[in-house]
């Protein structure tokens, strides 16, 4: 157990100080999981630096308090409509959740997680951010926290080769092309949820595990100048084409979730949650064919196994048990 501990360590620790540090996402569909002090505690155990949590759980909060952990901070879709209907809603989330824990690191506020465009949530999206974005500034603290939302790679009308990436026209006239200008006029990130995972399931004739897991040695995709050896590249630069097409060319990507579950589906076993992972976090240091040399801040998901989840694949994504155990050891030579 003490050689799976030091190899975890490795994995989040090695990734350094830069924006491509690594943090974790910290879901809580799950039963027999520890508790939130517990958990901060883990996370300053193996120097996890950025945690990404789905809402204000206010025991959370608190058990964040003092810690030097900088945490991307959700708004849930079904809060939406309140805060875009008023400017005075907005003020009281940020006092609730932000201002009363000012010894919290806060780095972000994602309004919204994968809004899809007939959602009702969808039409509230760009307001609602417009709001915590002026409270945030009458608070004094626009300069330390960035407001933005996480799509999913499902907006992407086209993504291959990567130079032709674009959002699907829904997307765009639901909300996308307000949340870029507010992107662009507010120099904030756009998130994205990247899972290789789910495009190798869906086309495992046309994309080989080796391409999804970071392993193929070598130019799978040529596309123009450029050469991608692995899914995760080609995703994050289709979703940049795409940026570009709509006027976000400045906008960078926080990759806000990432990861590959262990159990329960296709392709799914310990070794290779542990291979993604493991190259994952160490493969984002290095910025991508279409922007290297800039490291992508990159969230993995998940903290724990969430058994209240289902399909029954979506319940083994977690780098740890619910008993706070390593679920494997991660080799990074």
């Amino acid at each position: 157990m003490a050689s799976i501990i030091f190899l975890f360590i490795l994995l989040i620790t090695c990734t350094g100080t830069t924006d491509a540090q690594s943090g974790v996402c910290y879901g809580r569909l799950g039963k027999d999981l520890p508790s939130p002090r517990e958990v901060v505690g883990l996370y300053n155990q193996y120097n996890i630096h950025r945690m990404r949590i789905y809402g204000p759980d206010q025991q959370v909060l608190e058990a964040l308090r003092g810690s030097n952990i900088q945490l991307l901070l959700d708004i849930p879709n079904d809060n939406l409509q309140n805060l875009a209907q008023s400017q005075d809603n907005a003020k009281k989330w940020v006092q609730d959740n932000i201002k009363n824990y000012g010894n919290v690191k806060f780095r972000y506020i994602s309004v919204g997680n994968e809004v899809k465009p007939g959602d009702s949530a969808a039409r509230f999206l760009v307001p609602a951010m417009q709001n915590i974005q002026r409270a945030i500034s009458e608070a004094g603290l626009g300069n330390q926290i960035k407001v933005s939302t996480a799509i999913e790679t499902g907006a992407l009308a086209e993504s291959y080769p990567p130079s032709r990436g674009s959002f699907k026209s829904e997307y765009r006239g639901a909300y996308l092309d307000d949340v870029i200008r507010f992107l662009v006029n507010n120099n904030s990130p756009l998130f994205v949820n990247v899972y290789t995972y789910f495009g190798y399931i869906s086309n495992p004739r046309d994309i080989s595990l080796d391409y999804a897991l970071f392993r193929s040695p070598s130019v799978v995709v040529n596309d123009g100048s450029l050469g991608y050896r692995n899914l995760f590249d080609a995703i994050v630069d289709a979703v940049y084409s795409a940026l570009e097409r709509a006027g976000g060319g400045s906008v960078n990507i926080v990759v806000s979730e990432s990861g590959w579950p262990s159990s329960g589906g296709t392709a799914t076993s310990l070794d290779n949650a542990r291979t993604y992972n493991t190259n994952l976090v160490q493969h984002v240091k290095g910025g991508t064919p279409k922007r290297p040399g800039r490291p992508i801040e990159t969230y993995v998901f998940a903290m724990f196994d969430e058994n209240q989840k289902q399909p029954e694949y979506e319940k083994f994504w977690g780098l740890f048990l619910p008993n706070k155990q390593p679920k494997y050891s991660i080799n990074l030579n």
